[in-house]
């Protein structure tokens, strides 16, 4: 609300009035106070230089005449000169030597008890006291004098009481004219600031409407002052601005065009062969500083020559490799008139090509694990059909374990890819509830124990107190677990040491799997968890490993939105960690 212009011109009104009225005030008032204080001391100068007033005080009398009695009389015969009524203004006879009141115009010296003022303090120093400030309460005068062989004192007191009652007679005024002309300023306020916002809120509509693209509106000129000129070039702004616009058009047609087959880097030529333009995701791609000194035969000029791109009817399509990187390149024209140039939108498609490698080695490891136990299977099947009856005793029963354990495997491999294929099309769906932490490992050491055993290792579990309960697809983290253990125990030689640890931080728990078997060398650590990657491949099949183990854990650790991963250490083996969220996946901290 204070914030309106028509409050703040209200507000500026009342406050001008204010301070007018309170400058004129104390002005007056001042000059009153002033006024008054002169004309008393005026009044005083002008009785007491009376020369039969003088006399009349300074003459000695004569033998048992009473000196104080005679003085009271003279000054009582020029109380109306001096202006004394008894009530507001008085005089007193004081003694020259000590300040006693001796007489006063009340007639009753003893029931006066007079403050010694500063005039009345010098009189006693035998200076006349005629020295009073406008902001004191009271005005006096106070006029030594001999009288034959005494000394007496002439004071005269006013308590100002006349005074102050003009004072607020004139402040009751001054209150009743600060009303009326707030009372004024307020109406007057109201019409100017109506005089005044009017043509400002017309122009912030029209303002409004230029920022929303309508250029069309014009806005009336009322007035020929400052505010009508304001308005009148404010209407040819927008005439201006729309006309602008009009010619930018063309050349956002150009930026359409530039930016028509654009995914990263963008670089333009011109007809003669001169960078016009480039982006900074060009400048990284090509591994160099384009600058408009740099030309289209340094960058491209043995993938097309210029003039084959500006007279092409669409765009070419090229590739370049450049250190490691595969570039995809789209070569156009743009404005076929006499402003013709060239057009080079760059693709990185480096990760595709990593991509389509990964398929393929995908596939051909799919074919391969599938292949081989397929293989056996047919050999040990012909070798049976073949010896029905001539085979040895316990042969053919050999022959066809043989056979179910090729099939086994070959089972454990398809549901390993159904397995992944659920997780890639993200169908297979996790199942989190709330368990105890501390009770998993338990049954995971215990599943895992029997196993260790047959293989001489020792295996140990370390579990601190007060592990808190976690939410999460228990059977899929129990997964996740053994295939670590299981993979420790495997690759392990025989009396080896595998350790459970586990613990608490922050909002996640932790659990490690430390062992002292062959561990991954360096140049494999970071491809552990890639589809089919074994390190060893003979041994990883002897074992029965399918190479897909990590990987289906992984995507179980990150659907859970934990980490999978594998810590430094020092000595021989293999050191994983799990960390998983104590409230599950999707959890936002409140």
């Amino acid at each position: 609300m204070l914030r309106s212009l028509h409050m703040k011109l209200v507000m500026l009104m009342v406050l001008l009035i204010l301070s007018l009225m309170t400058v004129v005030g104390v002005f007056l008032v001042n000059s009153v106070r002033g006024f008054y204080l002169e004309e008393f001391y005026s009044q005083m100068s002008t009785v007491f230089r009376d020369p039969d007033l003088s006399q009349d005080l300074r003459t000695p009398t004569g033998e048992g005449e009473d000196n104080v009695e005679l003085l009271r009389s003279v000054l009582a015969a020029y109380s109306g000169s001096l202006g004394v009524d008894g009530i507001n203004r008085k005089f007193y006879i004081l003694n020259g030597a000590s300040g006693e009141v001796l007489a006063s115009s009340s007639g009753d010296p003893g029931s006066e008890d007079l403050v010694f003022t500063p005039n009345l303090t010098a009189a006693l120093r035998g200076e006349n006291g005629d020295k009073s400030s406008i902001a004191a309460g009271y005005m006096d005068v106070a006029l030594p004098f001999q009288r034959g062989d005494a000394s007496y004192i002439i004071y005269i007191l006013d308590n100002t009481a006349v005074l102050s009652n003009l004072v607020d007679q004139i402040f009751v005024l001054i209150v009743e004219a600060l009303g009326f002309g707030l009372v004024i300023a307020i109406l007057l306020s109201f019409l100017l600031s109506k005089t005044m916002v009017t043509p400002i809120q017309r122009l912030t509509e029209g303002a409004m409407r230029v920022a929303k693209g309508d250029f069309s509106h014009r806005i009336q000129v009322s007035s020929r002052d400052e505010i009508g000129v304001l308005t009148d070039t404010f209407n040819n702004m927008a005439r201006q601005l729309r006309d602008t616009i009009r010619q930018v058009e063309n050349e956002r047609n150009k930026l359409d065009t530039l930016f028509l087959h654009m995914t990263d880097g963008v670089v333009a030529f011109s007809k003669e062969g001169r960078v016009i333009h480039s982006n900074p995701a060009a400048n990284q791609m090509l591994q160099c500083a384009i600058t408009g000194e740099t030309t289209y035969d340094a960058l491209f000029g043995e993938v097309a020559p210029l003039e084959n791109v500006l007279d092409a009817p669409d765009y070419l399509e090229q590739e370049r490799e450049l250190s490691g990187r595969y570039l995809d390149l789209l070569l156009a024209p743009f404005d076929r008139g006499p402003h013709v140039g060239a057009l080079v939108v760059i693709h990185d498609v480096t990760e595709q090509r990593k991509n389509e490698d990964l398929r393929r080695e995908f596939v051909a490891n799919v074919s391969h694990e599938l292949r081989t136990p397929l293989t056996n299977i047919r050999s040990y099947a012909e070798t049976i059909a073949e010896s029905v009856g001539e085979m040895p005793p316990g042969t053919e029963k050999r022959f066809l374990g043989v056979i179910l354990n090729e099939s086994d495997r070959m089972t454990h491999i398809v549901q390993d890819l159904l397995t992944l294929s659920r997780f890639d099309s993200g169908r297979d769906d996790l199942k989190p509830v709330r368990f105890p932490f501390d009770v998993l490992l338990r049954d995971l050491y215990n599943a895992v124990y029997m196993e260790a055993q047959r293989h001489n290792h020792t295996i140990s579990l370390e579990l601190p107190e007060g592990l808190p309960q976690i939410r999460a697809d228990r059977e899929r983290i129990m997964q996740v677990l053994m295939n670590i253990v299981s993979n420790s125990i495997k690759y392990t030689p025989n009396g080896g040491t595998i350790q459970i640890l586990a613990g608490q931080e922050g909002e996640s728990v932790w659990t490690v799997v430390d062992d002292n078997g062959i561990g991954i060398p360096p140049k494999d650590r970071s491809r552990i968890f890639e589809r089919f990657y074994r390190v060893d491949k003979a041994r990883s099949r002897q074992s029965g490993g399918t190479g897909l183990g990590l990987s289906i854990a992984r995507e179980i650790v990150e659907r859970h939105q934990g980490r999978l991963e594998l810590l430094d250490k020092d000595g021989p083996g293999l050191r994983i960690r799990l960390t998983l969220r104590i409230e599950g996946p999707d959890h936002e901290a409140s």
